[in-house]
């Protein structure tokens, strides 16, 4: 979705679109950039499958696209690709989803190949973000947040996201959805993992959100949200809230709702009727000013 945005609004704001065609804004001390890009060739997914030591990829890779949000004062960046996402889906290796047997035939790339699942093809990913402290457009240390090692620190903490403020009628300076990768589970569903940004005046919030519908079986929902307010007056923040839910169709089905897999194809309106197997809020502090 193209966003118009009043250049009378941006410098209301303070903020200012990027340089040299850029798609992003400055505003208050952050870099905001997104990149939406091609899917990979099939001699860049073979280098992805050498570097992740795999033979089993997403259908539809966006190697290239990303969102990168950076903290010039401070040269905190924290940015969102399909590399790393997938990084963690093989670190994480969870047990392939069990397939009803009348739906097994359809992973077969071959007429008379037997099916062996033996892998997560659901691409699950435990991923919330990677981050890294960059100074003078050279990367001095990077890390994964799994990894943790990058010199930022998520602590936990009991503050949450300010619902409210996010539902005000602020108008919205910048907005877009980058689709990190995607699969259709070979016809049995999806698999699907993108990250959406906005920024208004006051300022910045992000969902990443991983989806899995594997028809007839189960439901995966893990949503990371990221919230930063623009204050001059107090140390600068970051708010992390990781929330996993999950459930199969025959819990759905048990509680009354629909086994139907055409019901669920929105999941930012079925979510509440996923339990809650994870929930977790983390605080970035900043140092600089914003």
């Amino acid at each position: 979705m193209e966003l118009e945005v009043d250049e009378s609004e941006l410098k209301a704001a303070g903020a200012h679109p990027l340089p040299d065609g850029r798609r992003g804004l400055c505003i208050h001390g952050w870099e905001i950039e997104s990149l939406n890009r091609p899917i990979l060739n099939s001699r860049n997914l073979q280098e992805w499958e050498q570097k992740l030591q795999t033979s089993h990829l997403p259908e539809m890779v966006f190697g290239d696209s990303a969102l990168a949000l950076k903290h010039v004062n401070s040269g905190t960046k924290i940015y969102f690709n399909a590399f790393d996402a997938l990084t963690g889906w093989k670190l994480e290796a969870l047990p392939p989803v069990e397939v009803p047997a009348a739906a097994k035939w359809k992973f077969r790339s071959k007429l008379f190949q037997q099916v062996i699942l033996d892998y997560d093809y659901t691409f699950t990913t435990p991923y919330c973000g990677s981050e890294m402290i960059e100074t003078n457009a050279e990367l001095e240390r990077g890390a994964t947040s799994e990894e943790g090692n990058c010199g930022l620190y998520w602590e936990d903490c009991n503050e949450k996201i300010d619902v409210a403020a996010l539902a005000s009628k602020e108008p919205i300076l910048f907005y877009d959805e980058v689709i990190l990768y995607e699969d259709e589970l070979a016809d049995n569903g999806v698999s699907l993992l993108t990250v959406k940004v906005r920024v208004m005046p006051s300022s910045w919030f992000l969902l990443l959100r991983f989806w899995l519908r594997v028809d007839g079986v189960l439901m995966r929902l893990r949503d990371t949200r990221m919230y930063c307010v623009f204050a001059k007056s107090t140390t600068p923040f970051v708010l992390r809230e990781t929330c996993w839910r999950e459930a199969t169709f025959q819990d759905l089905s048990a509680k009354g709702y629909s086994s139907d897999s055409a019901a669920y194809n929105d999941p930012s309106i079925i979510s509440q009727r996923l339990p809650i197997i994870m929930l977790k809020t983390q605080k970035l502090i900043l140092p600089g000013n914003l």
